[in-house]
């Protein structure tokens, strides 16, 4: 054999070895880059003593089950429709916001070089520059940082706006540092004006873009869609919950009941739900149906893994997994989620009902209601004369009503009814449409002609601003009870009496008169251990706009 022969056994040998270990697209690509190896030539001929190496090229084999299961789920369609318009929103929310930091930072920067005259010069408009750019652009940056556009906390409650206010407080902390340590001016414009005039701008134009979401998700748009599963009471308490928000970002579509019993409808509020599959296909179910989200109304008791189980089968399906509890129906804002040793733990923080955020809510009372009644004094005289002239007697009416820890109090109202009203009030107390405890009446015929606008604006009790500044009540509270409807309470009622009572409240805003018992303390109890400053003030511009348009009001 000669060199040449020897050769290539040696190349052949070492192929034919390698195939057995490579797959079949290293074959070809070793049979491409060694020529010794190819079994004919340009001709076709064979080459003496050199076998074909290259064998044709096998279709993969399938995978098999336990490989299936490695493929990472893909993002389906409704998942793919709720992150688009998630997007577009949020795209929105930054074109407000940008519109709002560029539009306050630059009219402050303008204003201050209006302040300086023809007499400025180019140092001191590269110095309003940028303060004006530095500005702008920490801010817009915190807002990011802060997550004010997560999707989880848009649309409802306070969480969004508190980040808002946050972020706006830290960027002109940061910036204002930055100026002492650098030792530069030009920021105090900025603080004065920017700062106050911005927060302001960037909540109203949260809040317009906030309504502008409630009427889409009313309309069927901007709204999760739903599947609600676990028992049929829990199923039905989820969705009235949820039916009763009108600006709930669920829009339920289908139901699955976990219970043994030949009925497959539920009807809540009107809707009829069909109940499809079982707990153990509810990601089936959510896929046929389009749903983005699971909410998970009770827990299944017969498998302490369904979560899990359940959370993976809803990869790339759904984009929320929720679960419901009876428990957030009060302590809702004081829950949270704690890892001990990687137990997942939810913790409950126990309210408190004094202390220094009772203390700053208590200066806030002062604040406002004494400039309330310097507003109100000067409506006063007309208000008073319009009551006299309807119903000659006293302007003002004083009322017995129970306030903090159970201490009586003289609440103070503008007179709406006649003057014989608690000598008349025994023979129509048949007649009450109130909730059982409250007497009302529609059509009361004690109200004055004046009293009936007076009250159905809430006008007649404005004169309650006195009662904040004194320390009786405070501007957002519980609504302030009788005596007599003190003396009927039973249970957990009497919690509406650890914190001052209020003005107005969830219960005026929520519908004030049309509401049952059980629902306007379950209202009350719920203001009384999760209240807020942030959450005084939405309830108080919520107030401003059921005065304008009133509800319940008689």
């Amino acid at each position: 054999m000669t060199a040449l022969d020897e050769s290539v056994t040696r190349t052949q040998a070492r192929t034919l070895s390698g195939a057995a270990q490579k797959s079949s697209w290293r074959l070809a690509f070793d049979t491409i880059t060694h020529p010794s190896t190819r079994s004919t030539t340009a001709t076709g001929s064979r080459v003496a003593g050199i076998a074909p190496v290259a064998a044709p090229l096998a279709p993969l084999p399938a995978l098999d089950a336990s490989l299936q299961a490695a493929v990472s789920p893909r993002v389906q369609p409704a998942l793919e429709q709720r992150q688009l318009w998630e997007r577009r929103y949020r795209r929105q929310l930054r074109v407000v916001d940008s519109s709002a930091v560029i539009a306050v930072t630059g009219m402050t920067a303008l204003i201050e070089a209006m302040l300086i005259g023809p007499a400025i010069t180019l140092q001191q408009q590269w110095l309003l520059g940028t303060v004006f750019g530095l500005t702008a652009g920490v801010w817009l940056l915190l807002l990011s940082l802060f997550q004010t556009r997560d999707s989880r906390i848009l649309g409802s409650g306070a969480t969004e706006y508190k980040r808002v206010a946050h972020a706006t407080g830290l960027a002109f902390g940061l910036v204002a540092i930055l100026f002492i340590i650098v030792q530069a001016s030009g920021l105090r414009l900025q603080l004065l004006i920017a700062l106050p005039t911005g927060i302001v701008a960037l909540l109203a134009g949260r809040w317009f873009s906030r309504r502008w979401l409630v009427r889409k998700r009313r309309s069927g748009l901007y709204a999760s869609r739903a599947v609600v599963i676990g028992r049929r009471a829990d199923v039905a308490h989820v969705i009235t919950s949820i039916q009763r928000d009108g600006a709930s970002s669920y829009n339920v579509v289908g139901i699955t009941i976990d219970e043994l019993d030949d009925r497959s409808e539920l009807t809540v509020g009107g809707a009829t739900f069909t109940s499809r599959g079982n707990v153990s296909t509810a990601a089936r179910v959510a896929a046929e149906l389009g749903a983005d989200t699971v909410i998970v109304a009770s827990h299944v008791d017969a498998d302490p893994d369904f979560i899990r189980r359940l959370s993976w089968q809803l990869e790339g399906t759904a984009a929320e997994l929720v679960l419901s509890s009876r428990l957030t129906d009060v302590a809702g804002p004081r829950i949270s989620l704690r890892q001990v040793e990687g137990l997942p733990l939810i913790q409950v923080q126990i309210p408190t009902f004094e202390g220094g955020k009772h203390l700053l809510k208590r200066a806030f009372d002062i604040v406002v209601s004494s400039l309330a009644l310097l507003a109100i004094g000067i409506a006063t005289p007309f208000i008073a004369l319009a009551i006299y002239i309807d119903s000659p007697g006293p302007v003002f009416f004083r009322q017995l009503r129970v306030g903090r820890d159970g201490q009586t109090f003289r609440m103070w109202k503008f007179r709406s009814m006649k003057t014989s009203a608690e000598q008349d009030l025994i023979a129509l107390q048949a007649q009450s449409d109130g909730n059982g405890v409250l007497f009302k009446m529609k059509d009361d015929p004690r109200v004055t002609r004046v009293g009936r606008i007076l009250r159905k604006f809430s006008i007649d009790e404005l004169p309650q601003f006195f009662n904040v500044l004194v320390g009786d009540m405070s501007i957002v509270g519980p609504r302030p009870p009788l005596p007599s409807e003190v003396a009927a309470y039973d249970g957990d009622v009497s919690r509406r009496l650890f914190v001052n009572p209020g003005i107005t409240g969830l219960w005026q805003v929520s519908g004030r008169s049309d509401l049952s018992w059980d629902e306007s303390v379950r209202l009350d109890l719920r203001y009384v251990e999760n209240w807020s400053l942030i959450s005084d003030m939405m309830i108080m511009w919520r107030t401003v706009r059921v005065m304008i348009r009133p509800t319940g009001a008689y």
